[in-house]
């Protein structure tokens, strides 16, 4: 029991800097280390409808983190070829680490958008607007993150004061 606590707490610390590092499915390792928890206590702890609550809690981070950079190349009014081009920019970049992440979705929908317009300007726009989804995306999925933590701290320290 004590070395699936271990693993739990692993989990949860790796999942904490996937957050930041591309390499490391930050949520889902943070999720598989709160039902860990949650399982090594009998659910006692840490309720099943907590861990069905952070299961939700990561799923809507990771979906925003996916979503955010094309949400920001929409809405600088990019064209379809550029939100394809910031799809497959952000694909492109989980294989190019931190920078590929960082500038892929940006590439990806500005090159999309010069091939639609050839308007250099309206491009840059839209990959700056793709730039500011991602940021958006990270922070949503930072806030997921820390709302795991919270909870199973919440948790465990309500069980301990008891």
């Amino acid at each position: 029991m004590t070395l699936i606590i271990i693993l739990a707490i692993v989990l949860l610390i790796l999942g904490a800097a996937g957050t930041v590092f591309p390499a490391l499915p930050g949520l889902p390792l943070m999720f598989g280390g709160a039902w860990l928890l949650a399982y090594t206590s009998d659910y006692q702890i840490i309720g099943s409808f907590s861990v069905l609550i952070l299961g939700v809690v990561c799923a809507l981070g990771m979906a925003m983190d996916f979503v955010a950079g094309v949400l920001g190349a929409k809405y600088t009014g990019a064209s379809k070829e550029a939100l394809w081009g910031a799809f497959f920019g952000g694909l492109a970049g989980i294989f190019l680490g931190l920078a590929g992440l960082v500038l892929g979705p940006l590439v990806g929908a500005a090159i999309g958008e010069l091939l639609a317009k050839r308007d250099i300007l309206l491009a840059g726009k839209v990959g700056i607007g793709t730039f500011v989804g991602f940021i958006v995306g990270t922070v949503a999925k930072i806030g997921a993150a820390l709302v795991v933590l919270l909870v199973v701290l919440a948790q465990y320290v309500a069980h301990w004061l008891a």
